[in-house]
């Protein structure tokens, strides 16, 4: 069996985290393989139409278009980064003092004959970012009900909007974005209802607010997606939430209600609202599969831990972007810039050690104004779904655990089957673990830890066990 192809640095992700840590490795003079697994760079945040089928005007969707393709075209110019596109990491495999080999399968992310490769980084950078997380609630199953993320992936990178007169309701500041592309695809967007009320707003956003004046580009974005709810007449409302979807094919209306500070509906609050689509997001949740398969230690929250120059617990692996929190664009773009640095063996800009600090504020800030309240677990009965991939519910969840005295998560697994669906978890993992919390069954980011990262088949594990001239 031929030796793992060997690389100075090796990134992982094609986002603003990775792209950044790609570019200042190699103003460190390193040779960089830098691993996507979509078609483009980009990641979530760039996300749109294939070169194929450009559009007239991208930069209308995309708040530094521009920069992004400037940071691109000069990656795929470099003849000293091997950009990997459509690059699916499946496996880690540690190694004692030393960055893990990683197992790579290249390819249509469901097609046959991807081509397995593997590296042996010196320095490996892991930018993975994160995934959205939605909170569940009866109904949230029907056909019509769409993560915020994905109605705005649609808007982006198909423009295709998700419905006719469509609600978009959760927290955090990414709702205004989402409802900003739908209306520009078509779409009638009923309402934004962010759960957090004014009070955890104004201790998120209000405290000491002139340490904001460092982060002031960020209030030139808000004031765009003020306009277009003003120039739409969407109405915004706070403490409110979608607390169930009714339909029966799919959506076709919605119950909403406001929420006390912890999030629980106020009785009497109510009342039903006639959508064809919902689109729901509460935040995101770092992407630490690979992280936590490599044996780098998680904080509390099941972020990743670091230190001043993005390093992990494991040797030679380096962290940046939202796998450190999440922070937003800005954040990641600095972490990159500091991870890429120090895996060339460089001093990081102090430009971007200054930034990552000032966005690290605005992250910390972010995280306490919109941060999801217990309460929520009270819009969940017995009988709401929580793994949509097994139709798992609430009920069976807690039955099982008290009936079986489970303590893992392999055994609540095999007992009810969940997160072992198509998701892996990704979508129901930390509901579940808040929801069994209390029990002391799951710890922040338990559900996260997945030998195998993504789907494949035997045939493809065989094939990967073999590297031959096509991995070099």
């Amino acid at each position: 069996m031929a030796e793992p192809h060997q690389v100075p640095v090796l990134v992982i992700g094609g986002g603003p985290a990775g792209m950044a840590a790609a570019r200042a490795a190699r103003r460190g003079g390193r040779r960089v393989v830098l691993v996507e697994a979509s078609d483009d760079l980009g990641g979530q945040y760039w996300r749109h139409l294939p070169a194929e089928r450009p559009a007239a005007r991208e930069d209308l969707l995309h708040h530094g278009w521009h920069w992004f393709r400037r940071m691109r075209d000069d990656l795929l110019r470099d003849p000293g980064c091997d950009v990997v596109l459509g690059g699916h990491v499946w496996s880690v495999d540690r190694r004692d003092g030393r960055p893990p080999l990683v197992h790579v399968l290249v390819g249509a992310p469901d097609g046959a004959g991807r081509l397995p490769r593997a590296y042996e980084p010196t320095a490996l950078v892991l930018a993975t970012g994160a995934h959205e997380r939605t909170l569940p609630f009866p109904g949230w199953d029907l056909p019509g009900v769409f993560t915020a993320g994905a109605a705005q992936a649609l808007a982006k990178g198909e423009r295709i909007a998700v419905g006719r007169r469509v609600l978009v309701a959760g927290s955090g500041p990414f709702l205004l974005p989402v409802a900003s592309s739908l209306v520009r695809t078509g779409a009638l967007v009923a309402g934004v209802l962010e759960a957090a009320g004014p009070g955890q707003l104004a201790r998120g956003w209000g405290s000491r607010p002139w340490r904001l004046l460092a982060a002031q580009a960020k209030a030139g974005e808000l004031a765009g997606y003020v306009r277009d709810l003003a120039a739409y007449r969407i109405p915004y409302r706070t403490a409110a939430a979608v607390v169930a979807a009714h339909g029966t094919d799919r959506v076709e209306a919605v119950t909403v209600a406001r929420l006390t500070p912890d999030w629980r509906p106020v009785p009497g609050s109510e009342r039903r609202i006639v959508v064809d689509a919902v689109c729901a997001g509460h935040g995101f949740v770092p992407r630490t599969e690979l992280a936590i398969a490599a044996g780098c230690a998680l904080r509390a929250d099941g972020s990743v831990r670091v230190d001043d120059g993005q390093r992990s617990s494991v040797p030679g692996v380096l962290i940046a972007g939202e796998l450190t929190g999440i922070g937003g664009v800005d954040l990641a773009v600095a972490e990159g810039l500091v991870a890429g640095s120090v895996a060339a063996g460089r001093t990081p800009p102090p430009a971007a050690v200054r930034g990552r600090a000032v966005f690290r504020e605005f992250a910390a800030r972010l995280a306490a104004a919109h941060a999801i309240r217990p309460g929520w677990q009270s819009w969940v009965d017995d009988r709401t779904v929580v793994c949509r991939c097994e139709d798992v519910t609430a009920g069976e969840l807690r039955s099982v655990a008290a009936l079986t005295g489970s303590r893992g998560l392999r055994s609540l697994k095999l007992t009810t089957r969940a997160a072992l669906g198509l998701c892996q978890g990704r979508t129901c993992g930390r509901s579940m673990e808040e929801i069994l919390g209390p029990a002391g069954l799951l710890d922040a980011g338990r559900t996260a830890h997945r030998p195998l990262a993504i789907p494949l088949r035997l045939g493809e594990l065989a094939a990967s066990t073999v590297v031959g001239e096509d991995v070099r």
